[in-house]
C-alpha cells in the first residue's frame, strides 16, 4: 500500500513539475501543449524551408565554380560536398547541443549527440513547435552554411583534407558558440541583439574565419606583382556563376523566411517581399557603381551585389518595412560590396570570390542597421540606442572571436596537416593535383603534363 502511495507521489510530482522544464520543441511552445494540425503545418513550412536552403548549397558550388578557374572546379565541388557532409556530423554530435542546449552564457551544456523528443534541453528554442530533429534539420543547412562560405575565399590554393578539418571544426564547436551567444540565450541575446536569420550569426561568422585562412594562406601565385600590384586572374565561367545567384537567390527565401520555424502567413510574407527588394536594389546598386567606377557595368559585381543585398537584410528581414529594405539594406550594401572588394584587394587579401566583403562587410552592415531601422526598437523609430549600442557590440565581438578562432585553428592546422597546396600543385590545378580528375577533360593534356585517366 506505502509502495502504491509512493507512486502515485511521485506522478504527481512530475505532473507538477514536469510543465515546468518542457520548454520547447515536440509539439509545445513556451511549455505549453499546441494543436497537433498547428504543428504539423509548422514542421511541413520548416522542412521545406530546410530544402530551400539545402539548395544553396548547390547555388554556392556554382557561384565559387564560376568565380575559380577551369583548373580548379572540381576541387570546389568537392569542398562544397565535403564540408556540408562535415557540418552535418559535427552539428549533430556537439553543435546543436552548443548552440541551443541549456547552459550558461557562453555555451549550452545539454543536448549533444541530438535525438528525438528531447525538446525539454533546449530552453533557447521554446518559441517553436517543430519535433527537435526537424529544428536541428533545419538549422544544420545554416551551419553548413557558415561552413561553405570560406571554400570561395581560400579557393585554388588549400588542401582538399585541412579544408575538411576546418569545415568539422567550425560546425561541431565555432559557429554554434557564435549562434549561442545571439540565439541561444548567451551574453550577446541578453545584452538585446538582434538578428532575425544570421548576418552576423552565419555569414558574418563565415566570413571572419575565411579572412583569417586567407591571411594565413597568402596570396594566390600570381595574383600580384613583385611591387604589390594585384593582376586579374578572371573565373572561368559567369554562366555557372550567374546560375549560382540564382539559385542562392531562389533558396534564400527559405533561409529568412523559414527562420520563423512557424506557418504564419504574415511574417512569411513580410520576409519575402523585405529580402527580395533588398537583393534587388543591392543588385541595381552595384550595377551603378561598378559603371561609374570602371566605365561599364561589371557583372561579377552585380552579382555579388545581389549577393550583398540578401546577406544584409537577413539580419532584419522580418522587422523592418520596405523602403528602408530598397535604400538601407538594399541598395546602401549593393555599393559598398563594390568598393569592399576593391579594398581588400588592394590590402593582398586575395578572396577569389569575393566573400569577405559579400558575406563580412554586408553582414556586420546590415545587423548594425537593424538598430537603426528596427520598426519598433530602432533609433529612427524612438526606440532609443541601446539596441544600436547591443548590435555594435555584438558585430565586434563576433569579429574578435572568430579572427582569434580562425588564426589559432589555420595555423594549428597549417602545423600539423598542412593548409596551402604547393606551389607545382596550385600550377597544375588543384583538380588534377588533388583529386586526379578534371571538370573540362576534353579542354586537353592537363596542365602538369603526362596522360589522363581514362
Amino acid at each position: 500500500m506505502l509502495r502504491r502511495r509512493g507512486v502515485f507521489v511521485g506522478m504527481g510530482l512530475a505532473l507538477v513539475f514536469l510543465p515546468a522544464v518542457a520548454y520547447a520543441l515536440d509539439g509545445r511552445v513556451d511549455g505549453k501543449p499546441v494543436p497537433e494540425l498547428q504543428v504539423t503545418v509548422d514542421t511541413i513550412w520548416t522542412a521545406f524551408a530546410a530544402v530551400l536552403v539545402f539548395l544553396m548549397q548547390a547555388g554556392f558550388a556554382m557561384v565559387e565554380g564560376g568565380f575559380t578557374r577551369a583548373k580548379n572546379v572540381a576541387n570546389t565541388m568537392m569542398k562544397n560536398f565535403g564540408d556540408f557532409s562535415m557540418a552535418a556530423l559535427g552539428f549533430w554530435i556537439l553543435g546543436f547541443g552548443i548552440m541551443f542546449g541549456n547552459g550558461n552564457a557562453f555555451f549550452g551544456t545539454t543536448g549533444f549527440f541530438v535525438t528525438a523528443d528531447t525538446g525539454d534541453l533546449y530552453q533557447a528554442l521554446s518559441w517553436t513547435s517543430v519535433p527537435t530533429l526537424a529544428a536541428w534539420f533545419f538549422q544544420l543547412m545554416f551551419c553548413a552554411t557558415a561552413a561553405t562560405i570560406v571554400a570561395g575565399a581560400m579557393a585554388e590554393r588549400t588542401r582538399f583534407l585541412s579544408y575538411l578539418i576546418f569545415s568539422f571544426f567550425i560546425s561541431l564547436f565555432f559557429y554554434p558558440v557564435v549562434g549561442h551567444w545571439i540565439w541561444g540565450g548567451g551574453w550577446l541575446a541578453e545584452l538585446g541583439m538582434m538578428d532575425f536569420a544570421g548576418a552576423t550569426v552565419v555569414h558574418s561568422t563565415g566570413a571572419w574565419f575565411a579572412l583569417a585562412g586567407v591571411i594565413v594562406l597568402g596570396p594566390r601565385l600570381g595574383k600580384y606583382s613583385d611591387l604589390g600590384v594585384p593582376r586579374a586572374l578572371p573565373g572561368h565561367n559567369l554562366m555557372l556563376a550567374t546560375l549560382g545567384v540564382f539559385i542562392l537567390w531562389f533558396g534564400w527565401f527559405g533561409f529568412n523566411t523559414g527562420s520563423i520555424m512557424a506557418a504564419r502567413v504574415a511574417d512569411i510574407s513580410t520576409i519575402a517581399a523585405n529580402t527580395s527588394l533588398a537583393a534587388a536594389a543591392a543588385a541595381i546598386g552595384a550595377t551603378i557603381a561598378s559603371w561609374l567606377l570602371f566605365g561599364k557595368p561589371d557583372v561579377t559585381m552585380a552579382l555579388n551585389g545581389a549577393l550583398a543585398g540578401l546577406v544584409a537584410v537577413t539580419g532584419g528581414c522580418a522587422w523592418v518595412e520596405p523602403w528602408a529594405a530598397v535604400l538601407f539594406f538594399g541598395f546602401l550594401p549593393g555599393v559598398v560590396v563594390v568598393f569592399s572588394v576593391l579594398m581588400f584587394e588592394q590590402l593582398q587579401i586575395d578572396d577569389p570570390v569575393g566573400a569577405i566583403s559579400v558575406h563580412g562587410v554586408s553582414g556586420a552592415l546590415g545587423t548594425v542597421l537593424v538598430g537603426l531601422f528596427h520598426a519598433e526598437s530602432g533609433l529612427l523609430y524612438g526606440g532609443g540606442v541601446d539596441l544600436l549600442m547591443a548590435q555594435v557590440v555584438g558585430v565586434v565581438g563576433v569579429f574578435a572571436f572568430c579572427m582569434l578562432g580562425g588564426l589559432v585553428m589555420f595555423n594549428a592546422i597549417r602545423i600539423v596537416v598542412g593548409l596551402r597546396v604547393s606551389p607545382e600543385a596550385e600550377r597544375v590545378g588543384l583538380d588534377v593535383a588533388e583529386h586526379g580528375n578534371d571538370a573540362y577533360p576534353e579542354f586537353g593534356v592537363p596542365a602538369g603534363g603526362g596522360v589522363r585517366r581514362a
